[in-house]
């Protein structure tokens, strides 16, 4: 078997994380998407209403003070309050259950990509601008099948994500970038390997895209367009909660697990990919596979649609490592 399945408890850990996360979430962004301030400013003896934009004072006047601008005034600071003591309460829930998570042994995600991850979904960039591609998308499959994946190689010293909107290269809009340096400002763009950033303790993110993708000319890193980065775009995608080893959470999407295994396999067999990479492309697909055959018929490996959408170079790899699969019925789990 290469699914090994989570306890009762750890189930019930998971779907409990991601419920607690989701109501967090939403009270974060919610506050996030408030102005960053409002303030009464004398102007010549006169009160003016100020929306600040950040802590050095920068901002716009909204007016001078008025029925109007009171209204608008004491609404922010009531729902700013009310978002605030709505996120503090969910907080502390999500910290215990983060704590319980860690603590029964589930799957675990490196800190500094969860801080990325975080971010990512406060700014709701996760699923539409943004998705996890390489080896922490397992941590999302193994919640998603309720169970370890055995034989799959986990860790990783790099995060890597793929940008999948088609933008206009001319905007200014730079999401990444500020994505990034909202996280670390020491995270700087490696001159060498431009679609690569890293932060003052060497941690290094990777932006890939496929050539049918595009972001503004401005944003930074700036991903090298990879015919096989097209794979991973159909199909139906996996969302979860995970926590990492600090005991924060973060949600992950990653494609479909179908994909991402043929990749993984083709991945495997290519000269130009790393030597010391190729073993662990090998193990991670393989074992995927398996998994899906055992406790994914939501992702079958002999649906009409993604047996009609195979490329080419795919091909030999689902016949050789998926197609014995569609043989046997799906156990019903």
């Amino acid at each position: 078997m290469s699914v090994i399945p989570f306890s009762d408890e750890q189930i019930r850990t998971v779907i409990n994380l991601q419920q607690h996360y989701e109501v967090w979430m939403d009270a974060d962004r919610s506050l996030a998407q408030l102005p960053y301030g409002l303030k009464w400013a004398d102007r010549n003896g006169k009160d003016y209403l100020y929306e600040l934009f950040d802590r050095i004072g920068n901002g716009k006047s909204l007016g001078p003070r008025s029925a109007e601008t009171e209204r608008i005034f004491d609404s922010y600071r009531e729902r700013k309050a009310e978002l605030t003591e709505r996120r503090n309460r969910s907080a502390v829930t999500l910290s215990q259950t983060c704590k319980v998570y860690r603590a029964l042994g589930l799957p675990l995600l490196p800190s500094e990509a969860a801080k990325i991850l975080r971010e990512a979904d406060r700014r709701s960039l996760l699923g539409s601008h943004l998705m996890v591609v390489g080896t922490n998308a397992l941590a999302a499959y193994a919640l998603e099948i309720n169970g370890r994946i055995d034989g799959a190689p986990e860790e990783t010293d790099d995060f890597d994500m793929a940008w999948l909107t088609v933008d206009d290269p001319s905007s200014p809009d730079v999401p990444v970038w500020a994505l990034l340096k909202a996280v670390d400002s020491t995270y700087t763009v490696n001159s060498e390997r431009t679609f690569q950033a890293r932060n003052a303790a060497a941690y290094e993110v990777e932006l890939l895209a496929a050539p049918s993708r595009r972001m503004s000319r401005r944003d930074r890193p700036v991903p090298v367009p990879l015919p096989e980065q097209e794979w991973l775009l159909p199909g139906t995608r996996i969302s979860r909660v995970a926590v990492a080893r600090d005991a924060s959470p973060a949600r992950v999407v990653a494609p479909d697990p179908r994909w991402f295994a043929l990749q993984k396999l083709w991945m495997s067999d290519q000269e130009k990919r790393h030597a010391g990479k190729r073993p662990k492309d090998l193990k991670q697909g393989t074992a995927l596979l398996a998994c899906i055959h055992e406790a994914l018929p939501s992702h079958s490996l002999n649906a009409p649609d993604f047996l009609a959408a195979m490329p080419p170079e795919l091909q030999p790899y689902y016949d050789r490592f998926a197609a014995p699969y569609t043989e046997d019925a799906l156990p019903n789990w």
